[in-house]
């Protein structure tokens, strides 16, 4: 780039030759994948035994720097290794066989797909492992969640009919229960654990006719039947399709090693009032449950991991809806989020705009943005604009972006390669 002659010389280093030089020295390490789960459960451990361990890792989630979880992080280095298979393969696809950097980038990708393939299968385990440490921390009230054989499924909000009326209510699914919890006024943003409902022996049914509530379905479980409503038609048929697909694996699957849950509903430990004031400013990941409660949406398994692989940074220009001019920002997308940096070598993000719920269009005529390049994100009455550079950035952005605002069903559509099971 720039004034650089060394393309005319044909001394520069190519993508794909720095790739495979890389690549190849990197093979040793994979000796080491393995152990990230270990690594997850140590410091679980390390946290239950020493109160100073845990402030010292709460401590760090509350800086500015620990933009997400921080086992997230212990888990980077193999998103990272699928971000390069993604641009490799993108590259391939790009030159033609002709190109100079074609056969490093072929012989980088195959090496790097065979390190992927390897751990490809306990990835998906580990992100489990992560996710249910990470509910973990979401709720009060619930001693044994992370267990050998519980999945994760989905998570979200449903309203609970009761003899109060409809209830809005945080409903989390695994491969063999199904807790409720409610939102209490603790400044920490956990959900209290109200019930759990089996799924060995349970059925459901749509009964929105029976009780006159639009998108209501009822799970009939062993004693006892709970009648919930969706948000939408779309989150009804989510939930409905993980639910019985989670019945028909709990009929034939070993599951957990513990069928019930084990509550201390009258045993909530206050939070800290270290946490609780830091918490207060607003400090810290904001837990992706949270944001479902109040946007009422739902989130499944398939699409936390998907959004973890489908990482992408770069410039873009951001408009406000009321706004003249356009202000340039270093923008992350990872974890279903945006964070935007003055440039990429901050250390923290400025802010952050989390994507669940929103709509990615492009703008109408009448919405005068006379710009090339421009996409829309917009929620109820929050609407921004984003200006990319190039038609590649501006289809990059609006593929990555799809992966965390549209549906699952749509979603496995738009992403054939789809490599997880819900």
């Amino acid at each position: 780039e720039g004034r650089s002659n060394a393309h005319i010389k044909g001394d520069c280093q190519r993508i794909g030759d720095v790739m495979l030089k890389n690549l190849q020295a990197l093979k040793p390490l994979t000796t080491n994948m393995p152990k990230q789960s270990e690594i997850l459960l140590e410091l679980e451990k390390a946290c239950k035994a020493s109160h100073r361990v845990e402030n010292l890792c709460r401590d760090f989630e509350l800086q500015k720097v620990c933009y997400i979880p921080l086992n997230v992080f212990v888990l980077r280095p193999l998103h990272r290794l699928i971000h390069y298979k993604q641009i490799l393969e993108r590259l391939c696809k790009h030159y033609p066989a002709t190109h100079v950097d074609f056969r490093d980038c072929r012989a980088a990708l195959a090496d790097v797909s065979e390190v992927v393939d390897q751990f490809q299968r306990s990835l998906i385990k580990m992100e489990n492992l992560q996710k249910l440490l990470e509910l973990k921390k979401d709720m009060l009230g619930v001693d044994n969640l992370v267990v050998p054989g519980r999945e994760f499924i989905r998570l979200g909000c449903l309203s609970k009919l009761s003899g109060k009326g409809l209830q809005q209510r945080m409903f989390f699914l695994f491969n063999d229960v199904i807790l409720y919890t409610s939102r209490g006024m603790t400044p920490t943003n956990q959900f209290k654990v109200h019930g759990q409902l089996p799924l060995r022996g349970m059925t459901i049914r749509e009964s929105e006719d029976e009780w006159g509530v639009p998108n209501a379905f009822t799970l009939i479980g062993q004693g006892q039947s709970v009648v919930v409503a969706a948000s939408s038609l779309t989150e009804m048929e989510k939930w409905m399709q993980d639910i019985k697909m989670a019945i028909e694996m709990a009929k034939t699957s070993n599951g957990p090693t513990s069928d019930v849950l084990t509550c201390t509903l009258t045993d909530n430990k206050e939070p800290s009032p270290v946490r609780d004031k830091k918490a207060r400013n607003g400090q810290g990941p904001v837990p992706l449950s949270v944001i479902c409660w109040y946007r009422v949406q739902s989130l499944s398994f398939s699409e936390s991991c998907r959004s973890l692989e489908n990482q992408l940074s770069g410039n873009l220009l951001r408009k406000f809806k009321n706004s003249n001019g356009w202000q340039k920002l270093w923008v992350v997308f990872t974890n279903f989020s945006l964070f935007f940096y003055k440039s990429h070598q901050d250390d923290y993000p400025l802010a952050s705009l989390p994507l669940l719920g929103y709509s990615v269009t492009v703008p109408s005529e009448n919405e005068n943005i006379h710009k090339d390049y421009v996409f829309k994100l917009h929620f109820k009455s929050h609407v921004y604009y984003f200006r990319s550079e190039s038609e590649y950035t501006f289809e990059r952005w609006m593929e990555v972006i799809r992966s965390a605002t549209v549906p699952s069903s749509q979603a496995r559509l738009l992403n054939s390669k789809d490599p997880h099971f819900y």
